[in-house]
């Protein structure tokens, strides 16, 4: 029988980052089976407890993102082929959030960090006012539209080694989303926005080690976006506007 043929061993976490421990499934290896289908046949037919979770199952909200074998994934893109290692797979909810039980993590402290980083749209003008005229080719629409397919699946945020040692860093989407902004000409934010990513904990926090970079599932380079918020800053604090 070869490695293809052979059922998976499955390990999934169950329990809190707390109080938990690995349970050990055999489930049966079929052709263009995805994490999330072994995730999925674990709890139809053997833990009808296990608690993750998952929407569009097609790559398009993020919310099955897991660690598969130490590294952060979308589990609904993610085919067994690509991540298994022999016939063996380790499942774990995200690093460097809270677990609430078994494969799903609070998001609470994700988010909390991009309302820190500035990272909603301050209009220029209200719906009365006429539309902003923007030119898809202008300078600042490029570097706006590097960021802007970000999905929150929090990927990047379980990959940061700095997020795992300050917990006070905003972390790479936040100040992805916080970048983006900087470049859109509609938002009227800039120096409030670059005062709050300049600080502790800001975009200055960044080690650029590029594991951001190298695990979005959306090809962003958050450490791209990190670089041109540390020059605005920089720039910022020359003019005393900080």
């Amino acid at each position: 029988m070869s490695a293809s043929d052979k059922p998976l061993s499955v390990s999934i976490w169950r329990g809190t980052a707390r109080a938990g421990e690995f349970s050990q499934y055999t489930v049966p290896r079929k052709k263009s089976q995805t994490i999330l289908d072994v995730v999925s046949w674990v709890q139809r037919n053997l833990e009808p407890d296990l608690s993750f979770r998952f929407a569009c199952r097609v790559g398009m909200c993020g919310s099955c993102a897991m660690m598969v074998n130490g590294k952060p994934r979308w589990t609904c893109r993610t085919h067994v082929e690509k991540a298994v290692q022999g016939n063996k797979l380790v499942i774990e909810p995200l690093r460097n959030l809270p677990v609430i039980k078994d494969l799903a993590c609070h998001m609470e402290d994700f988010f909390d960090k991009w309302t820190r980083a500035e990272a909603r749209f301050h209009p220029t003008k209200t719906r009365n006012d006429d539309i902003e005229p923007v030119r898809p080719d202008s300078p600042a629409r490029i570097l706006a539209s590097q960021g802007i397919e970000c999905i929150n699946c929090a990927v990047c945020y379980a990959a940061c080694d700095v997020v795992e040692k300050d917990k006070n860093y905003l972390g790479p989407a936040a100040l992805t989303r916080a970048w983006t902004l900087m470049n859109d000409v509609k938002d009227r934010a800039g120096i409030k926005r670059l005062r709050a990513v300049s600080g502790p904990g800001g975009c200055h926090s960044c080690h650029s080690q590029q594991s951001c970079a190298e695990y979005c599932p959306k090809d962003l380079n958050p450490t791209l976006s990190i670089a041109g918020l540390k020059r605005m800053t920089a720039k910022a604090a020359i003019k005393g506007e900080l």
